[in-house]
């Protein structure tokens, strides 16, 4: 019953603050982010305390509600000098109210839980203001594309498995979208909160989060226009195609859990070698300055749709080889597949490990070569943009790594 109570008054927390930031970004008067998440989770635990004191408990929450609003934008609009700024105190007051009707109605685990996040709400003000305040136009429209993605279609679209194989479901098509999308953003909006200040090895990291291979190309044209900035470009380039390992983990972790067994291992193995190169280029590789890319908004709904028909047909083909020739076809999927995408094919492979299609071997290393193959295509790429120099620090590096992942394939028990 708690447990409910908990996920609901949770999913009222995240709807508040989407809203809230909306209005907060907008530098709104009378309501902001902290006001409009308060409203809504006065008005589910008005609701809750309904079922115990009745519907009157509702009706007065609302309208205790509205009267504040009402008479905040009264005195705002009449020029008062002594109008306030927003409503914040007065619905965490009424907010407060409710918490301790809920104490007495006996559900004490979610009315602490409330309490304690409307007093960090209310401590935090001017850390959640100036974060809200750097957030660009394109931040922003990136955060509500997202709202859009996952919140909007998502429910939309229709849970059917249908097609060749009984694969394809659109539903799930579009969750591991959403999923993807959600990592890249993430490592978009930490990037644009920390900017230059991050400095070129943090700026790598969250690089392997947005996209590896924008990355890649962003530091080898740098290179190219500037060769004393290989080194820092080249080292920039391992971390962030180091971190696309822990990226293939999260994805592996959020579709099939029951993989991670088996894939941690020798996935640990790669990582750890791969960082212990990184290592040894940042300590080895004359630094030079090099400017941090621009990383497009990665809540667009063309690249979302286009990844949406890219991991449909690469978890179709992973199933036609598989069902037609076997495990080794899988292994050329793959490696055809990485040339391009990592994530789909992940994301495909774990999906079929799912339905049992493909053993938990087959499947970690199918990801592996994937894996590989982009190291591949991203040293190439960087010696294309980037020259020789460039080239033959991350060719080497990545040739090394390939060559370890190669022997953990053909070796690994």
């Amino acid at each position: 019953m708690e447990q409910d109570i908990l996920k609901a008054l949770g999913v009222s927390l995240l709807l508040g603050l989407l809203v809230g930031l909306q209005r907060e970004w907008d530098k709104h008067p009378l309501a902001g982010i902290r006001t409009f998440t308060f409203i809504t989770l006065l008005g589910s635990v008005s609701a809750l305390l309904a079922r115990d004191y009745g519907g009157w408990v509702l009706a007065t929450g609302m309208l205790a509600v509205a009267g504040l609003l009402i008479t905040g934008n009264w005195m705002t609009e009449n020029g008062d000098e002594d109008a306030p700024a927003g409503q914040t105190t007065e619905i965490a007051a009424l907010l407060m109210f409710a918490v301790g009707a809920m104490l007495i109605a006996g559900h004490t685990v979610p009315a602490v839980v409330l309490a304690g996040t409307t007093a960090v709400l209310l401590h935090i003000r001017e850390r959640l203001h100036s974060a809200i305040g750097k957030l660009s136009v394109t931040d922003v429209r990136a955060i509500f594309q997202f709202v859009l993605i996952a919140v909007v279609i998502l429910p939309l679209v229709p849970d059917q498995t249908f097609g060749p194989y009984s694969v394809l479901n659109p539903f799930k098509v579009w969750l591991m979208v959403v999923l993807i999308v959600a990592i890249s953003l993430s490592g978009y909006l930490a990037y644009r909160m920390v900017g230059v200040r991050g400095g070129s090895l943090l700026g790598g990291a969250l690089g392997g989060l947005i996209s590896s291979t924008a990355t890649t190309v962003s530091y080898a044209r740098q290179a190219a226009a500037n060769p004393k900035a290989a080194g820092t470009a080249a080292l920039v380039i391992v971390i962030a195609s180091t971190v696309v390992i822990v990226r293939v983990a999260i994805e592996v972790a959020a579709v099939a859990r029951g993989l991670l067994v088996t894939l941690i291992p020798p996935f640990a193995v790669i990582f750890v070698f791969m960082l212990g190169t990184s290592v040894l280029l940042y300590y080895r590789l004359q630094q030079e300055h090099t400017e941090p890319p621009e990383h497009s908004n990665p809540s667009q709904l063309k690249p979302a749709i286009i990844f949406a028909g890219l991991y449909a047909f690469v978890l179709l083909l992973v199933a036609f080889v598989n069902d037609r020739f076997g495990d080794q076809a899988i292994y050329l999927a793959a490696m055809l597949s990485g040339l391009t995408d990592v994530d789909a094919l992940t994301l495909s492979v774990s999906e079929l490990f799912n339905q049992e299609r493909v053993s938990g071997d087959t499947a970690w290393r199918a990801i592996l070569i994937a894996t590989l193959s982009n190291l591949g295509f991203k040293a190439a790429a960087a010696g294309m943009l980037g020259g020789r120099k460039l080239f033959a620090i991350v060719g080497a590096a990545f040739a090394a790594a390939i060559a370890v992942g190669i022997v953990l394939i053909l070796f690994w028990p």
